[in-house]
């Protein structure tokens, strides 16, 4: 590593989790290949950035060419602010109307799809003299939250004469991009809604990382990109054209071993023994387990990679501490064990738990100490 910035490293861990943000700029500059040059990024870093840490990876991501960031809640963009980041930034979900207030003191736009957001805009308005920055959110088949497509047209309306608010945008959001269908049916309901207001001066965002990614919507002119910043992919549809981006992997995690020893013909490894030792085994102890994120139903199915070696993760994953199966590979205490890098995607632990990419870099933020690397 030949340079490194980090932030809230407990020394005394002997397990970490490492963040590339080379990777981050050289995935910005691949998604860029897939839109016109006119169209705005959103970058999303709800969740602190998925897990990788959104005080971080904000000034690299805006530095790279997007231009607002989308969080999950107020809380999360004062954090942001109070990091000293300056750009718009969009709650993506429901905000509750009491906190309304902290979100207008602190210059961060909410969504919204209620007549109870517009009752409480209008209070904080009259009662600071600061309007509120909005976006209206449209359920165009998420049936999350939103205000609905056939109910749409007059809502805006009602927004576009408020003289209390700053009308920024209007959005929402794709329930399966994977699948043609289903997103051209949204397009329509998104489509039935834009054509028929006036849109000048508003951002229009429908598209997330695979819609940014397979389709072209006219009728946008902002796309909002996540998973794809961390150099992972989404499903994609079938049967669409589209430039696959060649994205690099922002996380790995590794470990030091901190106990080397023999497991004996017969002897069982770890909680409930459900790896048993088949002749004598070197057995090597790495202290992270399933409250660093690390999925317990991933046990006796992975490997790390040790001196260049990959060798297996034997018996049950336990909260604190993993056990690999060593044998014949040279190697002290002190040694490092790398569970996940750039060339060992987080895609396979998905797949064998069945589940997606983006719940495990989530899980992985939970006390693993996180260093930043480019």
């Amino acid at each position: 590593m030949s340079s490194t910035r980090q932030t809230n490293i407990n020394i005394h861990r002997d397990a970490w989790v490492e963040i590339n943000i080379g990777n981050l700029e050289h995935n910005i500059k691949e998604i860029r290949k897939n839109v016109s040059p006119d169209m705005k990024l959103l970058g999303v870093v709800k969740a602190d950035a998925y897990g990788h840490g959104s005080i971080m990876l904000a000034p690299t991501i805006l530095a790279s060419g997007v231009d607002m960031l989308g969080v999950a809640s107020i809380d999360e963009g004062v954090d942001l602010r109070q990091a000293k980041i300056k750009c718009e930034i969009l709650v993506l979900g429901a905000v509750p109307v009491w906190a309304l207030e902290t979100a207008i003191q602190n210059n961060i736009s909410i969504s919204i799809f209620t007549h109870e957001h517009l009752k409480a805009c209008k209070e904080i308005y009259e009662r600071t003299g600061v309007k509120p920055k909005v976006h209206v959110k449209l359920d165009t088949g998420m049936n999350r939250i939103g205000v609905r497509a056939d109910e749409a047209i007059d809502f805006i309306k009602e927004v576009q004469s408020a003289h209390y608010l700053d009308f920024k945008g209007i959005f929402t959001h794709l329930a399966a991009a994977e699948e043609l269908d289903k997103t051209k049916e949204q397009f329509a309901k998104w489509d039935s809604v834009v054509d028929n207001i006036d849109t000048e001066g508003l951002l229009l965002h429908i598209l997330n990382t695979a819609g940014t990614i397979c389709y072209k919507k006219p009728n946008s002119n902002m796309c909002r990109i996540g998973i794809s910043l961390y150099g992972l992919y989404p499903d994609f549809p079938q049967g669409v054209n589209f430039r696959m981006p060649h994205l690099k992997q922002l996380i790995s995690l590794k470990g030091r071993i901190v106990n080397i020893h023999k497991a004996k013909d017969g002897e069982g490894i770890s909680y409930c023994h459900t790896y048993t030792a088949k002749g004598e085994r070197t057995i090597a102890t790495v202290p992270i387990g399933y409250a660093d994120g690390l999925p317990r139903g991933l046990s006796n199915k992975i490997t790390g990679t040790l001196n260049g070696v990959e060798v297996p993760q034997v018996g049950n994953i336990t909260m604190d501490q993993i056990m690999f199966d060593v044998t014949g590979v040279d190697c002290k205490c002190g040694d490092v064990i790398t569970l996940l890098d750039e060339n060992k995607s987080i895609d396979v632990w998905a797949n064998i738990l069945n589940t997606i990419n983006y719940e495990l870099t989530c899980r992985l933020k939970v006390r693993l100490p996180r260093v930043y690397t480019r």
